[in-house]
């Protein structure tokens, strides 16, 4: 290749963002048959089923009573969890019904491929927003890389059809945001109902964005009074759109919108159902758990170079505020963005901290808030680089170029290691924390909460035992796990399995996430003969009964 030829396609944005997004996709295509079945997923597909019998039996009642499928399919008036948001899944469910197929492991990694790809628009958004903010192109890439670098949120892309959907749609949404403050069209007022509507449908808590769309267009009416009259004009088209595009994608609001809408936000902020997840060495109900859950979850399961750039990102903030003053802060319009961020990554965090809203497995519920994360984070970077580009032609350090170029290093190893851990403990990224010790971990915090790592413990029992019946089992409170995961494994292992009672399986295998045994298990149980450990920590042990 000539010396040419390589530098010039660094600098090309085209084909640089082309081959990372074109990539990014491939990989996804190359990894989503590695995860097993998520906990959710299951009720997700049936949610997605009962809406889809609820539209059938409006749109086509006769045909739809004649669907030997949608018989055994609760009515959307009596579903327990008629409230959730079903946009993501209504239409796969919708094919899996018109063509079921032979496997019905098949339609589940068809979802995680989707999803994944889904998950990459998000990461475009990502770009877009860095890029816009921060005047490059290759800094927009870095906040694009830096989220698909986040393990957590790379594994659940595959399966988790709620928190990291909706991660994607709501960066989608504030992108469409940012344009129509930049320039407000009907073309742009569209598009952002759109991907309003989308992201509402998928979470109820997307009603934050009409709520910033309404507060930073009022801001960009007050900062540039030129804009006012267009503004004013697109936000009066933009809601009553929004409005009829949520309800015609959401089927539980067909009836009664307002009152169903309300059900549902309601239901988000106080979970009725109990439950108690492991946290700081005890079992906690969600409906009592300290304001510090989500920000201790946040930080221990995020990477430890993004925490640090984040905090330096805050602090330029902070100055750049205090060197202008609030009223000239705010006039600027990269201000006035990086105000958004803010908003987006401080709102939703204090409001579950103050009003004690229901989370638990972790900050998933909180996800959504991560890309404005990662903005600050790659703000946090540019400073630092900036600073250390500061340094003397002589190479005489002073202490700041010093201080930013030991920063940088320690962020270009911190993030090497991390995709080295991600490549290493693959498929098990969902149970990362970022420094804890791996006794640590196991001592106070719960795992693998999504009960994925069980598929590739049926694996090993499969492959180290070579009975045509195999006794396996978990306890009662997980047990779904086993059953769902087996689905994912290939027809001829499927039916080697036997799932039975955890008390009958003399001669079999036990399987525990830890998830309400957080501790080793008694020799009782049984000898421990396969282990998955993820930075130290177990979270699956396989225990043969005697």
């Amino acid at each position: 290749m000539p010396d040419s030829v390589f530098p010039a396609f660094i600098r090309s944005r085209r084909w640089v963002v082309g081959v990372f997004f074109g990539l990014l996709a491939l990989l996804g295509v190359a990894l989503h048959r590695d995860y097993g079945m998520g906990w959710d997923e299951p009720a997700e597909r049936l949610n997605a089923f009962v809406s889809a019998k609820y539209v059938a039996l409006k749109l086509a009642p006769e045909l739809a009573r004649r669907q030997p499928r949608l018989v055994d399919i609760p009515d959307l008036r009596r579903h327990r969890d008629a409230d959730h948001g079903v946009l993501f899944m209504l239409p796969w469910v919708g094919l899996e019904a018109l063509r079921p197929g032979p496997d019905p492991a098949e339609w589940a990694y068809r979802r995680h491929l989707a999803g994944f790809l889904l998950f990459a628009v998000g990461a475009w958004s990502v770009y877009r927003l860095g890029r816009a903010r921060l005047g490059n192109w290759r800094w927009g890439l870095v906040g694009a890389a830096l989220l698909v670098l986040s393990p957590r949120i790379f594994a659940e892309a595959f399966y988790n059809y709620k928190d990291v959907v909706f991660l994607s749609l709501f960066a989608l949404a504030v992108l469409t945001l940012t344009r129509l403050l930049r320039r407000p069209t009907a073309g742009r007022a569209l598009v952002h109902a759109l991907a309003t509507a989308a992201a509402i449908d998928v979470r109820a808590m997307g009603v934050l964005l009409p709520l910033l769309t309404l507060g930073f267009g009022a801001l960009e009416m007050w900062a540039r009074p030129v804009r006012r009259r267009g503004l004013a004009a697109m936000l009066a088209l933009y809601l009553p759109v929004l409005a009829a595009l949520v309800v015609l994608g959401w089927p539980y609001l067909w009836e009664s919108p307002w009152d169903n809408f309300r059900a549902a936000l309601s239901s988000f902020g106080h979970y009725a159902k109990p439950l108690e997840v492991f946290y700081l060495g005890q079992f906690v109900s969600i409906q009592a758990l300290p304001w510090h859950y989500a920000p201790v979850w946040l930080l221990i399961t995020t990477p430890l170079p993004y925490v640090l750039l984040f905090a330096v990102g805050l602090v330029g903030e902070g100055r750049g505020l205090l060197k202008t003053g609030v009223g000239c802060w705010l006039r600027r319009t990269a201000s006035r963005r990086d105000l958004l961020v803010l908003a987006w990554f401080f709102g939703p965090l204090l409001g579950v901290m103050v009003l004690h809203s229901a989370v638990y497995d972790g900050w998933r519920h909180l996800y959504f808030i991560y890309p404005a994360f990662v903005l600050l984070v790659v703000q946090g970077l540019r400073l630092l680089w900036q600073a250390w580009q500061q340094r003397s032609a002589s190479l005489r350090w002073r202490p700041t170029p010093a201080a930013a170029g030991a920063a940088l290093l320690f962020v270009a190893a911190g993030t090497a290691q991390v995709a080295w851990r991600m490549a290493t403990e693959h498929p098990f990224q969902y149970a990362y924390f970022s420094f804890l010790p791996g006794h640590v971990i196991e001592q106070n915090f719960e795992r693998d909460y999504w009960g994925l790592s069980v598929k590739q413990g049926l694996q090993w029992v499969l492959a180290h035992d070579a009975r045509p019946a195999v006794p396996v089992s978990m306890d009662s409170r997980t047990e779904m796990t086993l059953r769902i995961n087996a689905k994912m494994l290939p027809p001829s292992a499927r039916a080697r399995l036997r799932i039975v009672p955890p008390d009958s399986a003399a001669g079999g295998y036990f399987l525990s996430i830890h998830r309400w045994h957080p501790g080793a298990y008694p020799a009782r149980a049984g000898q421990p003969v396969h282990v998955i450990r993820v930075g130290g920590a177990v979270i699956l042990t396989v225990l043969r009964r005697p």
